[in-house]
């Protein structure tokens, strides 16, 4: 018994809690006590998601959506697997909240159009120059000005926020990750970088199945441990280790046989 409280990765003050809730998962009055206690995590990522979208969306929307994600961590949540629940939940916290967007279909037909234009002749340009366009050079070949560009690609970026938002895996106890978490806003990240982020990483996991993208995913981008990737996949922390040496390994190779490639 002792050895599975140490595994608890829960906060002291909700341990009794979680485990009085994990007996009896009927009892509203303790599944209520940690919606409170949490629930200050689905108000951080709604403002994160909504401060990223044009207008036409409200906040309220994201957090009622969020609160449904964040109860069903709470119902699939393990306390005996050896991580964290806010690691956990928000995964489910955001999927939720883009699940409700998308439903809403509330991106303009007019905006998807733009999107794909700006995606297109981005691709132009960098075919043309052998690098990626400055604000500067995309604006002119698209006949724009910066201020007009910027303003595209802020709503293009809203576009991708929900294309982007798909599962990359399920195991049997439904916990999913979702692929827009790797490209989380970061403090007004440059867009043009944030697209090369999405690339390098479309780069790298081609060809490699869910899990193993999910282990490059989550140990280089969302810096978790390998215990941490292993509890959230349902695999040993040796088998994740193993499996990340010859990810490497593997990686390195191809690199090296596509050295040519990147030179031209």
């Amino acid at each position: 018994m002792e050895d599975c409280m140490e595994k608890l990765k829960v906060s002291e003050d909700v341990v009794q809690t979680w485990l009085d809730f994990k007996e009896d998962t009927s009892q509203e009055e303790l599944r209520n006590q940690l919606m409170e206690r949490y629930f200050s995590l689905v108000r951080y990522h709604a403002e994160r998601v909504w401060s990223r979208l044009p207008e036409g969306v409200e906040l309220d929307d994201l957090i009622s959506a969020g609160t449904f994600g964040l109860m069903d961590a709470i119902e699939a949540y393990d306390l005996y697997r050896g991580v964290k629940f806010e690691t956990y939940c928000v995964p489910r916290i955001r999927g939720a909240m883009l699940d409700e967007l998308r439903s809403m279909d509330w991106v303009p037909r007019l905006v998807r159009s733009k999107a794909t234009k700006l995606t297109a002749a981005t691709k132009r340009m960098t075919d043309k120059l052998g690098r990626a366009p400055t604000e500067i050079e995309l604006a002119e070949h698209m006949e724009l000005t910066v201020p007009e560009l910027e303003k595209m690609m802020r709503d293009a970026n809203a576009v991708s926020l929900i294309s982007l938002n798909k599962k990359w895996y399920q195991t049997d106890s439904e916990k999913d990750v979702s692929e827009i978490d790797i490209l989380d806003d970061k403090k007004g990240e440059d867009p043009t970088q944030r697209g090369q982020k999405y690339d390098l990483l479309r780069l790298v996991t081609k060809g490699l199945s869910r899990n193993e993208r999910l282990i490059i995913i989550l140990y280089y981008y969302e810096e978790m441990t390998m215990k941490e990737i292993g509890a959230t996949l349902d695999l040993s922390e040796s088998r994740v280790s193993q499996m990340h040496s010859s990810l490497v390994h593997r990686l390195q190779k191809q690199l090296r046989n596509r050295r040519a490639e990147f030179a031209a």
